[in-house]
Parts: C-alpha cells; structure tokens; sequence
C-alpha cells in the first residue's frame, strides 16, 4: 500500500471518528427513551392512565358515599339487589393505607383525608370487582374493590386505588397479583423515587411523636385490658365535668357508634390546662389507663400541660370548640341486653352494647319510674343522690342514678319530684354491681313527661 493511499484511509477514519464523537451525546439521550425514569420528568399519572371498561366480565355499580371509615375502606349506598341492607363496606384492592381508626400511625389522617377529599368532589363513583364476583376480604364483612371516580361528566375515570399509591399514601397489599397489578406496581415505584409522603423519609406533620400509644378511642374501648398502666393518647368531645373528672366520647364512622371513657384529672391541672377539658371543646387526651376498682370501671388520669412547652406530645391539647354531647337515643332494652358485633383488628368480637356504650352520653325516653332511693350519708359527697328504678314500656328494668340534684332555684330535688311519673333522662353510660344505669348529673337532665 503507498502512502498516498494510508494517508485517505486515516482520513476517512478520522472523519467517521468525528461524527461518531458528535452523535454520542444524541444517542446517549435517545438510549431507552423512556421520561417516566428521569428523576426531572413529569411524573406520570397512572391513576388516568388505566381505563374504566364497562365492557368488560368484571362487575361494576354505581355507588354514593354513606360513610368515610379511612384511607383504604369506605361505607357505599347499593341497591338491596347487591347487597342486603344496602350497604356495600369496601375495601381498596392493592393497596394498604397506614391505620387512622385504630392505632393511629403515620401518614395515616391524610391517608384518611385524601381519599375523603376525592368522593367528597366527585359528581360519580363507580366500584369495580377485581373478577367476576363480590370478593370478601379476610373479616368476611368487607368487600375488595377497585373504585373509580370523576369530579364532571365530561371526564373520564380516576382509579383512586391507583391514586392513593402514586400519592405515597398506602403500601403495596398483594398489588402485582390484581387486575390492575402492573401498573399499581409502577406508582408505589414513582412514589419511592419521588419520596412521597410514607416514602418521604420525613416525619408527618399530622403525627404526634410522644411516648404514648397513639389510638381511637374505639380501640381503646375494644381492647381496654391490653392498654392497663399504659400511657395513651386520644381524641374526643368533652361532654361532662363533674368530681375533677370529665367525659370524653368520639363517633367511629365505621360501627355508627359512641365510644367514651372517663378522664380524672384530679388537682394536676390548673389555668390553661384546665380550659382544654371545657365541656364542648375536642381534645386530645393523653393519660395513663387504669383501672378503678371502685366504680368497677376504667378510666384515663395522670394528665399534664406544660405551659412553656404547648406542643409538647405528652401535654393535652385542645384541638377545636363548638361541639355538643351526642345524646345518642337508645332504647332500654338494646341499653342492657343488647350485642354488637365489631371488627378488632382482623377478628370480629362480639361485645354487650351497654359496655361499649360506657362512658358516652345517652337519651332514654318514657321511663315509668316505679320507686326511687335516696342515699342518706352525711359524710358523703353522694348525699342526697337518687336511685331511679325505671320500667321501658317493653318491661326492661333500668336503673337512673344521680348526683345531688339542685332545680333552677337551688332547691334539692326530692324522691316525690320523680316518683310514679314517666321521664325521660339524658345522661351517662355506667356500671354499677355489674348491671349497666345511666347517671345524671343535673336536673335539667330530667324531663317530666
């Protein structure tokens, strides 16, 4: 080979080399194409990304919200054909949002929040079965769903399950292995690499980090004996105050029901502490459970406020005002014989409705008050206090305790004010000797028929 000849095959080279070294930075960006992998990307939106066929052999019904429960389940109104009582409990498929019903943890409200937020907007809602049939979920009371929604009828479907995973807001529950598996998948991936909520790695702002055990006081109640001597803390309504004590009770959406128990804060709370336990305020309580051997009951003392330090998760918190007792209306009968069947945890327990109505307030009308005893001791503080046995017009017995009744004037309030008249009380869930009473704390509690 001459050397003119070498000399154009070096230059040819050189020249592929050239546009070889230009093109490099281009196919290296081309290389996989795919946007949803860089960290600067928009995000995709996989909760519209999957559609809603209502072709497909899947069953689907149109659904409005009767009660938000938490971030994963909700309470749906159905047609009686679909389920008996019309009322469809759902539970999300895939997904598993942390607990705001019972132990409360992290991220768990706005898990709660977020999914309130998109039925409460939300001009439809459709759930979806994962196949061919209602599925149960492992309580046998529950029902695995996909739901969709939309906010107009010119847009289509949102999969919220979906939505709720690509928020950070659940974890994968057996997600790859549903309909919509590959894709749920993907959103708890773009949910990690975008470090979203749970998968923050910050703290959440709606969480109290304290020592106590941070519940419902649903679960409290459910499984009072496992929180013996155990600092807790909670949310309710303060509805009473009498004695250094005062009530707090909290609706549970998911059973319908009241849950409460008594707070003794004895001589430990002076000025600000004592304006959170204000009748009507929502609080945060946060106490030591412990059992009363004298009133044969539980209750929460040991409370504190530290005035300098407001935040601080041990104090008591007021969160809010305005609010009322429930007054729930109830019947004698369900009051002292009555069962109720709760989910706790994964089981179903089976509880008497008077031990889980303990502490809350309560309205029994038509009471025929067949005799009445009035305690005579001096040197106690229960002077004075009346016993009222009642007959139901269905022939229940139920005893009406109160304090020391004082009328408008400031009179005591006698044994004849009541006797062989029909009334009706309002007043608190207790126990006395093992049979359930309700006690009254004032006259005005009592209405003459």
């Amino acid at each position: 080979m001459n050397v003119n000849m070498l000399n154009k095959i070096i230059k040819k080279m050189s020249l592929v080399l050239a546009v070889l070294l230009i093109c490099l930075p281009v196919l290296t960006a081309c290389k996989g194409g795919d946007e949803k992998d860089s960290p600067d990307a928009e995000p995709v939106d996989y909760a519209a990304s999957v559609k809603l066929d209502m072709n497909s052999d899947t069953l689907k019904q149109t659904v409005s919200v009767k009660t938000f429960v938490d971030g994963d389940t909700t309470h749906f109104n159905v047609p009686e054909s679909v389920m008996p009582g019309g009322v469809f409990k759902a539970r999300y498929l895939a997904i598993n949002t942390p607990e705001s019903t019972g132990k409360i943890e992290e991220w768990g409200k706005k898990a709660s929040n977020f999914t309130r937020e998109k039925l409460s907007g939300a001009s439809s809602i459709i759930i979806e079965s994962d196949d061919g049939d209602w599925d149960a979920d492992s309580t046998g009371g529950r029902y695995l769903v996909w739901v969709w929604y939309r906010t107009s009828e010119t847009e289509e479907y949102r999969n919220l399950n979906i939505e709720i995973l690509q928020n950070g807001l659940a974890i994968a529950s057996n997600s790859a292995n549903n309909r919509y598996g590959s894709t749920a998948v993907a959103a708890i991936d773009s949910a990690k690499k975008q470090k979203l909520n749970i998968y923050s790695g910050e703290k959440d702002p709606d969480f109290f980090y304290g020592e106590a055990v941070e519940l419902t006081l649903k679960e409290l109640r459910t499984g009072i004996e496992q929180y013996k001597d155990i600092q807790v803390a909670f949310e309710g309504v303060v509805t009473k105050n009498y004695n250094n004590a005062v009530y707090v009770e909290s609706f549970d959406e998911e059973t319908g029901l009241y849950y409460g128990i008594m707070v003794y804060y004895g001589f430990n709370l002076s000025g600000e502490g004592l304006e959170i336990l204000t009748v009507g305020n929502l609080a945060r309580i946060v106490g030591k459970v412990q059992y009363y051997e004298a009133g044969g009951s539980y209750q929460v003392s040991g409370l504190t406020y530290r005035a300098m330090k407001p935040d601080d998760p041990g104090n008591i918190q007021k969160l809010g005002d305005g609010y009322s007792p429930s007054f729930k209306e109830t019947d004698a009968s369900q009051l002292m014989n009555g069962k109720v069947d709760v989910s706790v945890g994964d089981e179903t327990k089976s509880f008497d409705y008077g031990y889980l109505a303990l502490a809350t307030t309560v309205e029994i009308k038509n009471l025929d008050v067949i005799s009445v005893y009035t305690t005579q001791n001096e040197e106690s503080s229960s002077n004075g206090a009346l016993t009222l046995t009642c007959k139901a017009a269905d022939g229940t017995e139920i005893a009406v305790r109160t304090v020391p009744l004082r009328d408008e004037a400031g009179n005591t309030v006698t044994a004849d004010a009541y006797e062989g008249k029909y009334i009706s009380v309002k007043g608190i869930v207790d126990i006395y000797d093992g049979k359930y009473q309700v006690k009254v704390l004032s006259a005005q509690d009592i209405t003459i028929n």
